[in-house]
């Protein structure tokens, strides 16, 4: 049996300068352009430099076959006008767009916003914001929808999405009422990679990042040069923890394992603040095994982690090539 291609979407490592956010975003951007991935994860919330709307725009401008991945939480808009951007940036450049879909952000932010509706709730509303996302933009005639949080009356958009540009919608939630949305809309259900590596997959798509060289020692001394420890950095991400309702961040900071596990599973760049994933760790042929055992086991799409690094980036793609799913 031949197993499909992994589909892609590189996201940078954790930025705190907004002079170099922008500029990391596009050198990944045309990387993954040239080099077969889907496109590239934009990420939303108030703490996020560019909006990520703006910026799919600009990627895809500037690019010939991005796709870009991009975040929606319905805290920031209507379906109307998230439904409204895809029809856009289809007929600008006729190309479809990814949704992740999230409710996630800092309670403080979610206070401020003046949204306080328990988690459960905000997953209730996510699959209606899908739904209604859907109608508007395949449905010939106006849309009537009677929901919960959301409700129409003849919302009609024009003109009417072609079906080969239509977006497909990612769920990246681990709770119960993420999967259960997940289910019921026929998302794409996303996990973190689990510890064990073998065991726990559910899900056809998973959020990593990758830290490859030729051997495994090399991979793993370079891997702990590139992200150091440091209690300052600790500090920065149990800060964010009391902020924050995330069940998969919950999950993550309960392992509190920082050391760099002999399967390659690496927890502490999470753990210091510099990525929001775990990292696999190894050469390109253990890691692209690894990858094929994944797709074996039902994986189709990656949301990638990555060092916005020239050279650290041809090493992703060597692991990635390793395991001729890519």
């Amino acid at each position: 049996m031949t197993l499909p291609r992994l589909r892609v979407f590189p996201a940078i490592s954790r930025n705190r300068d907004p002079g170099k956010y922008v500029g990391e975003l596009m050198r990944v951007a045309r990387f993954a352009d040239s080099n077969a991935f889907e496109g590239i994860l934009l990420f939303e919330g108030n703490d996020v430099f560019v909006e990520p709307w703006a910026m799919a725009q600009h990627i895809m401008a500037a690019t010939a076959r991005t796709s870009p991945l991009i975040a929606v939480n319905p805290v920031y808009m209507h379906p109307f006008t998230a439904a409204k951007f895809v029809s856009s940036l289809a007929q600008l450049h006729g190309r479809k767009v990814y949704l992740n879909m999230i409710t996630g952000t800092a309670v403080s932010d979610l206070h401020g916003l003046g949204d306080d509706q328990p988690h459960a709730d905000r997953y209730v509303r996510l699959g209606e914001f899908v739904a209604l996302m859907r109608q508007l933009l395949t449905s010939p005639r106006p849309v009537n929808f009677e929901g919960r949080f959301y409700r129409t009356s003849n919302l009609q958009l024009r003109p009417r999405l072609p079906r080969e540009l239509m977006p497909e919608f990612l769920i990246a939630g681990q709770s119960g009422a993420a999967q259960r949305v997940a289910k019921e809309t026929g998302c794409i259900k996303m996990q973190m990679l689990p510890p064990d590596l073998d065991r726990g997959l559910d899900a056809p798509g998973m959020n990593f990042g990758i830290f490859a060289r030729e051997g495994r020692d090399e991979a793993r001394q370079a891997a702990k040069l590139r992200f150091r420890d440091n209690p300052d950095d600790r500090e920065l991400l149990v800060l964010t923890m009391e902020n924050t309702d995330s069940v998969w961040k919950r999950h993550l900071y309960a392992g509190q394992n920082a050391e760099l596990q002999d399967n390659g599973y690496w927890l502490l760049p999470f753990l210091t603040f510099q990525a929001d994933c775990p990292y696999l760790v190894g050469s390109y042929g253990e890691i692209g095994a690894k990858l094929k055992a994944f797709a074996a086991k039902g994986l189709t799409t990656v949301m990638l982690d990555m060092v916005a690094d020239e050279a650290e980036m041809q090493h992703v793609c060597k692991a990635l090539t390793a395991s001729g799913m890519f």
